[in-house]
């Protein structure tokens, strides 16, 4: 017995195919994000080789580390401390995290919003792309975004003499807002898989 034979589908009439065609506007944002992912990168490598020149003694190369994670001392800081290179150590997590968001963002939001990227079979395939939505998508940007929030704050309370009460209350509140917001996306999402099981 022969298999049914698929009907080629309808062309679209040129109003739908122009709306239809206008996701490809996004194509440069996300191009622009890698891009800026790039510049994550740069920017980690020149941290780690600064952290290691200072590691051997480099003075210009500390002053350079000091300088961007903010820290201040009573006195003159000449060699690595175990607080410097905790910071520094997180502020390069927090490249890494927040590049891993932008993988997300990019990969994820052309598979969702822009075109398909046909990696069922590839072996590289990444396990949350298999079952990504807009909604899983939400809540897995939410959970990144928690994270990095969570190392700016222990950066911050590592860091806390050289910060103001008030921006320890307000970093720490905004962390916590965060968290509520995201229960709440996957409280909603959660509920709307729920109803969509039931019907």
């Amino acid at each position: 017995m022969s298999s049914p034979q698929h009907k080629p589908p309808a062309p679209l009439r040129p109003l739908p195919s122009m709306i239809f065609a206008s996701r490809w506007l996004q194509l440069p944002l996300y191009l622009g994000l890698i891009l800026a992912q790039a510049v994550y990168v740069f920017h980690f490598w020149v941290e780690l080789v600064h952290l290691i020149e200072a590691a051997f003694g480099n003075t210009t190369a500390l002053q350079s580390l000091v300088s961007s994670i903010g820290y201040k001392s009573d006195f003159q800081v000449t060699a690595l401390n175990e607080t410097i290179i905790m910071l520094v150590v997180l502020a390069l997590i927090d490249v890494v995290m927040i590049s891993n968001l932008l993988i997300m963002v990019i990969v994820g939001g052309y598979e969702t919003f822009v075109s398909r990227l046909h990696l069922e079979d590839h072996p590289d395939q990444p396990e949350w792309l298999s079952h990504v939505n807009a909604s899983v998508l939400k809540v897995k940007l939410a959970t990144a975004i928690i994270g990095i929030s969570s190392i700016h704050l222990l950066k911050t309370f590592i860091n806390a003499a050289n910060y103001d009460l008030k921006v320890l209350m307000w970093q720490t509140i905004i962390h916590v807002v965060f968290l509520l917001s995201a229960l709440a996306i996957a409280l909603t999402d959660r509920l709307m898989s729920h109803s969509s099981d039931s019907h």
